[in-house]
């Protein structure tokens, strides 16, 4: 340990090497319920892409197991880090590098939050629109699992924002792949691989992300629904309604309930409605030009009134502000309420209801509650899971994933597999799949010390 912790902080300096008792809790977890804290041997924290590389070229002649974080909000225990493995902390790495005005390009490190990334752009009246929910999560975490978040209705997912990358491959090369062009039709596309890839291929140390313009109007509209199934069948006449909702999220009666109490939300929805409510629709409009803007809220609110909602609440901008926030937090509501799990399973839109049917009736036989909220836009499904028996609770697991594949969909929406869900996949995706997945793995790294035990058990 002595050798390779000497090399290490010849690396990137004995001040950004953390070993034994000087690697805090904070360090062994990201948030994810179901999995054990476990500290690294070892906690690098480089300031530049050529300090990763040589990190990773150490890393792979000593076999050692490497994990990447950024701030440590994932939710599948993709950042937790090895027994006896490195972390690589990319939290000296947090520059803005560039915003490019003219291309409508930010360029940044994999450390920058997105909350500091919207300061940024803010100030070129631009944005950066994926927000998974957290303002403190990384740039490099959103690439890592290639999140989404309520805005991706309109603006896509990380995926859809990411131009290039500058990445370092664990044999230690720096490569870079795509750039500040909107499209690209030369090879494989390396950027998109690495995207999403949860830090199994390669670590992204630069990030060239696409930028949109900043509308200055918004409106959010409320709609409760007596019925789950009108909500569903709401959301597609909403999408081609030509009203380009940048928010389309439907949340049931007691996350509502939960969400309400929790943040101490004040929503005009009166106490009859509300007991008869089974789910509400958020609808969130934005647009340069207030008239507009009004125009296209009334227009929303006689449609919803036609699909069938009790009543259509235009929230003020604090209420709606506290309730978007509020929607972002539902994961911290569940927790407190002592979620055992949570799980973002997608599936067609069209079959969300359906789904959501017999993900209840499974969670009901198995003695167990499923409650949630979810981007109805996209269909991107947001349970959160009580059942305290961990056998009852695989079983549970395995029965909706099975459920959502069946209907057309997949395991994870935005989260990504990360270590809470490797085994589900293992054991329920096409064996052909799973083994051209692990050529791709060996190509990039050969070795086998990127995340092990991430995407592959």
């Amino acid at each position: 340990m002595g050798t390779v912790a000497a090399r290490l902080a010849d690396i990137v300096g004995a001040e950004n090497l953390l070993v034994g008792d000087a690697i805090s809790d904070d360090y062994a977890h990201d948030e994810a319920l179901s999995v054990q804290q476990q500290k690294p041997a070892y906690v690098a924290k480089p300031h530049s892409a050529e300090e990763v590389a040589e990190l990773l070229k150490a890393a792979t002649e000593a076999g050692l197991p490497v994990t990447a974080r950024g701030s440590g909000t994932g939710l599948s225990a993709a950042a937790r880090p090895v027994e006896g493995g490195l972390l690589v902390s990319f939290e000296r790495m947090n520059s803005v590098l560039e915003i490019d005005t003219v291309n409508h390009v930010a360029v940044v490190q994999p450390g920058v939050t997105l909350a500091e990334l919207d300061q940024r752009t803010a100030e070129a009246g631009l944005t950066y629109p994926v927000y998974p929910g957290e303002l403190s999560a990384s740039v490099g975490g959103n690439v890592g699992t290639n999140a989404g978040g309520m805005r991706a209705i309109k603006y896509g997912v990380t995926r859809s924002n990411v131009l290039g990358l500058q990445a370092v491959l664990p044999t230690g090369e720096i490569i870079r792949t795509g750039g500040r062009t909107s499209k690209i039709s030369t090879g494989y596309d390396l950027t998109q691989l690495i995207v999403g890839s949860e830090g199994t291929l390669a670590l992204a140390t630069e990030v060239t992300v696409k930028l949109h313009p900043r509308l200055p109007h918004g409106a959010t509209v409320l709609a409760p629904f007596d019925d789950f199934d009108q909500v569903m069948a709401a959301v597609p006449k909403v999408v081609t309604s030509g009203l380009a909702p940048h928010i389309l999220e439907y949340i049931d009666n007691l996350t509502m309930a939960a969400l309400v109490y929790n943040e101490k939300l004040e929503l005009g929805v009166p106490d009859a409605i509300r007991d008869r409510v089974q789910a509400y629709l958020v609808v969130a409009l934005e647009n340069r030009d207030t008239g507009r803007l009004e125009e296209d809220v009334e227009t929303l609110g006689e449609l919803l009134s036609e699909l069938g909602a009790i009543d259509v609440y235009v929230l003020e901008g604090g209420s709606a502000r506290k309730l978007i926030e509020a929607r972002e937090k539902a994961f911290w509501s569940a927790k407190s309420a002592g979620a055992d799990d949570v799980i973002d399973v997608v599936v067609p839109r069209s079959s969300m209801s359906p789904f959501l049917t017999k993900a209840r009736e499974l969670a009901q036989t198995a003695g167990a509650g499923a409650i949630g909220c979810g981007h109805a836009g996209d269909g991107n499904v947001h349970l959160a899971i009580f059942c305290k028996d961990p056998e009852v609770r695989t079983k549970l697991l395995t029965d909706i994933f099975t459920c959502a594949m069946d209907l057309g969909g997949a395991i994870s929406g935005e989260h990504g597999l990360g270590r809470t869900k490797t085994k589900y996949h293992k054991e329920l995706e096409d064996p052909a799949k799973l083994e051209l997945l692990r050529r791709i793995k060996q190509g990039f790294d050969p070795a086998g010390i990127l995340n092990p035990g991430v995407l592959f058990s």
